[in-house]
């Protein structure tokens, strides 16, 4: 924002109206939308604290309960809300052995009732006849105990304790399963969107062979719950390089991913080509196509409208968009954007 308030974006005016301004298409109808509360975080949280003052940086503690370190350029809010990906150095995070778990489970109950609004039945009723999508995003087993263990420790407990991981994940299904049978029965929803982030630039972060053993079974369970309530669109998102975990999402009822970073080596024409219409994307715009411009972001529209025209994508970055692309630059791709998807 810093860089594109000094490349023309007016002071106090909203990126995306200017955007639209710009390049010519209005606004969609402004439609008051009744919002539904669904809770899935712990309750009660950590202490948001500061432990330790260094030179340069910051000992903390955050919501999560994990003990981390970070450039006093921030402060420990920036860790409960991305305004920024902070770089930090963890420290500790709030899971290391079976007392803590135990400890930890007593945050996540189902049914309390701080999760779900009282008035459910009544909004149910408000949203029969709405003319806009409503869906909840929830936390997949790989990333939820990712959260509790880190990263590290979760990878080496697959191989040194896989049944504390089972235990986990299993509580992490049922407890998923339990706010979503809370709701399905009073709200349609349009779609469950599922972060997992569980692959790196070339290979997922574990086997397929784990990635069915271990997370399979809470997406399938996810599935059946939500699919006999109507909802038509489970959805699954992953950094990284996702061709061998696509088929086991598949497998489990899955049926749209993203971000579909092109950088990590993904191919939408391929992925279209190998799964057809079992599974639909969003994403896929090489984000270094956009920052270079010119005719380099017409080579990548153009490289991805086959699918576009085939229908199951909507195209957009392919991840956060990074601080190199400029607003000249960005303003041209949407206005490429807009006029292959029919904005204009």
């Amino acid at each position: 924002m810093k860089r594109w308030r000094e490349q023309g974006l007016p002071d106090g005016a909203d990126w995306n109206d200017y955007m639209r301004e710009t390049i010519g298409i209005g606004k969609p109808d402004a439609e008051e939308r009744t919002t539904v509360r669904f809770v899935q975080e712990m309750i009660p949280q950590f202490e948001e604290k500061v432990i330790e003052e260094k030179e340069r940086s910051l000992i903390v503690q955050d919501w999560k309960g994990n003990i981390c370190e970070i450039s006093k350029d921030f402060d420990v809010t920036y860790l409960r809300i991305p305004k920024d990906f902070v770089t930090r150095k963890w420290i500790k995070c709030p899971v290391e052995n079976r007392d803590d778990w135990e400890a930890m489970k007593t945050r996540y109950n189902p049914d309390d009732s701080n999760r779900i609004p009282d008035n459910i039945e009544e909004l149910g009723r408000q949203l029969r006849n709405r003319g806009y999508v409503i869906g909840f995003s929830v936390n997949g087993p790989f990333w939820q105990l990712r959260e509790w263990l880190g990263f590290e420790n979760l990878c080496m407990l697959f191989i040194d304790d896989p049944g504390f991981v089972r235990d986990m994940a299993a509580f992490w299904r049922d407890y998923i399963s339990r706010l979503l049978e809370r709701v399905l029965p009073y709200i349609t929803l349009d779609y469950i969107h599922v972060s997992e982030d569980m692959a790196y630039k070339g290979k997922a972060m574990i086997s397929p062979g784990m990635t069915r053993s271990f997370l399979k079974p809470c997406y399938c369970q996810w599935n059946e719950i939500i699919r006999a309530n109507g909802c038509l669109l489970f959805m699954m998102d992953s950094d990284g390089y996702i061709g061998e975990l696509i088929p086991i999402w598949i497998e489990s009822g899955i049926n749209s991913c993203d971000p579909i970073e092109v950088a990590a080596g993904n191919d939408i024409n391929e992925f279209r080509r190998l799964f057809g219409a079992q599974m639909a994307f969003s994403g896929g715009v090489d984000k270094r196509a956009m920052a270079q411009g010119g005719q380099v972001i017409r080579d990548e529209m153009k490289r991805i409208e086959p699918v576009v025209r085939s229908g199951g994508f909507i195209p957009g970055c392919d991840h956060g968009v990074p601080s190199d692309v400029g607003l000249p630059e960005f303003i041209d791709y949407c206005d490429l954007l807009a006029r292959m998807t029919g904005w204009k």
